[in-house]
């Protein structure tokens, strides 16, 4: 059993996103069972002893010991990096390498891992593993443009300086559900535009309308606009080149669910029938065509990018080609709606204001797939 004695005895979220695939790292979860079965980091193991922890009970854990490896360095991760801290203290008095994991599940939410996509010239991929969304920065020319950016503004600014790009702009593929845009503050700190279709607009006013067939300058290239409703009825997806930023239109495994606009089955109905259309159209591109999605659920590969001939030959859903089929697959297969969906709709559609408080609302499990 190791003996380490740390000079710190936390470790970073951002450390533990990139050390997920280190055999040498054991992450253990504290929260309760129902808390680590709605959200957790992939891998992880719970062992659900966080209300007696808030009481400084220790029992549990000391029961647990048998299943905490003793040679291996253990993160413990609870909600905020309170409880986790106790049992890391815990666990180093026993002779255990254990930190406890900065600002916990919370501080989870907030990782952006950047991915540079060897298949696509001019496209970063920057991905939340603790939400499942996906954002992008397109440059060409010394010139950027974010594509569906969270809050976290600086973590754009950072790819942008590594590539010596100039932020010009900011694009929403549609009125987002799940996560709090950054878009719009973007665009206001840095007088740049943001670009958003308008029947996603909501009440906002200071946006820059986009259009089925419009272009979206960058440097000496060109981001293509085609309007793809159905998971909102204002979703564009974007073309670059041979790759298709696809927003929450088209997933690698799934698409994206119709029923976040209303959740009467007619207005979900007529939505998911729509969806169909806009993905009969996107399968008209040519099959070597990069699809870039908005959200990632369990699938391994990174940076998250497959060719869409073999999106087409193993997304279930995009086989269904019978309309009627496709609608009734779709409604019978919706999961639980995101949390606290109405109220990051009500922000990003200016019905609300954005508060300090906003970044807590996204966090937890992405539900916005159809299955």
């Amino acid at each position: 059993m190791s003996n380490t004695r740390q000079a710190d005895p936390t470790i970073s979220p951002d450390e533990v996103a990139a050390r997920r695939e280190d055999d040498d790292l054991f992450v253990l979860d504290v929260r309760n069972e129902d808390d680590y079965e709605e959200w957790h980091i992939e891998n992880s193991v719970n062992i659900p002893i966080y209300d007696e922890l808030l009481n400084d009970e220790f029992g549990g854990l000391e029961d647990s010991l048998d299943e905490i490896p003793e040679d291996k360095e253990i993160a413990v991760v609870c909600v905020a990096g309170v409880t986790s801290a106790s049992a890391a203290e815990f666990l180093r008095e026993r002779g255990y390498d254990a930190k406890s994991m900065d600002d916990g599940m919370n501080g989870w939410g907030r990782v952006h891992v950047t991915y540079e996509l060897e298949a696509v010239d001019g496209v970063t991929q920057i991905v939340r593993p603790g939400t499942g969304c996906l954002s992008y920065l397109v440059y060409a020319d010394n010139e950027g443009v974010v594509v569906d950016p969270s809050l976290y503004l600086e973590e754009y600014q950072s790819v942008a300086d590594d590539h010596g790009v100039e932020i010009v702009a900011a694009v929403d593929t549609h009125a987002h559900a799940d996560h709090v845009s950054g878009g719009r503050p973007f665009a206001d700190e840095r007088d740049v535009p943001y670009y958003l279709h308008p029947t996603d607009a909501g009440e906002l006013d200071e946006y820059e309308a986009i259009e089925d067939g419009d272009a979206i300058a960058v440097g000496d290239r060109e981001l293509e606009v085609m309007h793809t409703p159905g998971h909102t009825p204002g979703s564009v997806s974007l073309t670059w080149g041979d790759a298709l930023l696809s927003g929450d239109t088209l997933f690698i495994r799934s698409v994206g669910r119709p029923d976040l606009e209303g959740s009467d089955e007619t207005d979900v109905r007529e939505a998911a029938a729509e969806l169909f259309d806009s993905l009969d159209r996107l399968t008209d591109l040519p099959d070597e065509t990069v699809v870039l999605p908005g959200h990632m659920s369990d699938e391994e590969i990174r940076p998250l990018a497959t060719t869409l001939g073999d999106l087409v030959a193993d997304n279930e859903l995009v086989a269904v080609n019978d309309r009627n089929a496709f609608v009734d697959t779709i409604v019978d297969g919706l999961s639980d709606e995101p949390a606290n969906y109405n109220q990051i709709k009500a922000i990003n559609w200016g019905k609300e204001p954005l508060t300090d408080e906003a970044a807590s609302l996204e966090l937890g499990p992405n539900n916005c797939a159809a299955s």
